[in-house]
């Protein structure tokens, strides 16, 4: 009796096998890294550096501070600043990278912000000469942690840096390649290997057996998981290096209120691709779904032939 009927079932249950197998493997690897790629570009990202604009705009009002002799006379670039570092803080508190523990940080910064403000105008009301200016200013560089006067761990400037070091752990986190992602990635890599090789000896089979040129279904599968695989594992890289790259550039604090927004924009092109690459997970799950109907369209209907040339 043949066994070639048995050998084709034999081959099909094990091509379905690992397709499914590699398919599940891949979503899993794939979702590994680039769940991670949309929160680090509209979020953690923005969040970082809207803390560095808030300190940056802060630093900058108490340089007006000291620049002018009176609140009158340097209150509209002050409180330009000061409504700069408001509207900075909201916009990190809306990007919530940090959780609860970041908007209970943010929220003391404001209320700091506002206390600052509130012995700066105390200070510019005194007249020249009046020991209480010199104390208010005092008051205000502590609560603020810059100028002549030390501040504390609960400064405005301490709290940014403390605020922005747990950001940029998270995004370090966000970025970071784990030995969880190179495990699964190892698995996809063997599994790629095996379902390749295996449609190859599918198609030899095939030939060999029945001396027919090759099945195109099957060498669409063939095509499909040879090219597939790579292709995303390509664009794994091109996302996982991209976001080392922008973790990279957000690590330095940027004091400079002008380098801020060119570091924005790197980061941005950096990560522009972020949701594309993240949306393609779905269509790993299509692409197996199409593998396995390939490759099962190609083998059944050898297997159903034989069937009936053997009850003949």
């Amino acid at each position: 009796m043949s066994t070639t009927r048995p050998e084709l079932i034999r081959r099909l249950r094990w091509l379905l096998g690992l397709g499914l197998a590699t398919t599940l493997a891949l979503f899993v690897a794939y979702r590994g890294v680039h769940d991670d790629t949309v929160p680090l570009s509209s979020a953690s990202a923005p969040g970082i550096l809207a803390v560095d604009t808030a300190r940056s705009a802060m630093s900058q009002a108490h340089e007006v501070v000291e620049d002018s002799g009176r609140t009158g006379d340097m209150s509209g670039e002050f409180h330009t600043r000061i409504s700069v570092a408001h509207q900075s803080l909201a916009l990190a508190a809306s990007e919530n990278v940090t959780g609860l523990a970041g908007r209970h940080d943010l929220q003391t910064v404001t209320g700091l912000i506002a206390v600052y403000s509130g012995w700066v105008e105390r200070w510019g009301q005194e007249p020249d000469g009046s020991p209480l200016r010199a104390a208010y200013l005092h008051y205000a560089e502590q609560v603020l942690g810059q100028g002549s006067a030390p501040g504390t761990d609960g400064d405005i400037m301490s709290r940014l840096d403390a605020l922005r070091a747990e950001q940029l752990d998270e995004a370090q986190r966000q970025a970071d390649f784990t030995w969880q992602q190179w495990l699964w990635w190892s698995v996809v890599a063997v599994l790629y290997v095996a379902l390749v090789l295996g449609l190859l000896e599918a198609q030899r089979f095939l030939r060999r057996r029945f001396r027919t040129p090759a099945q195109p279904l099957l060498l669409a599968a063939t095509a499909l998981a040879g090219l597939g695989m790579p292709l995303l594992a390509w664009i794994t890289r091109t996302a996982q290096g991209a976001m080392e790259d922008s973790v990279g550039r957000l690590r330095v604090p940027r004091g400079d209120p002008d380098d801020i927004p060119s570091v924005a924009v790197q980061v941005e092109d950096a990560l522009a691709n972020a949701g594309w690459w993240a949306s393609l997970s779905d269509g790993v799950l299509l692409a197996g779904a199409l593998l396995l109907a390939l490759t099962a369209a190609g083998l059944w209907p050898r297997i159903d032939e034989y069937r009936f040339q053997e009850r003949r």
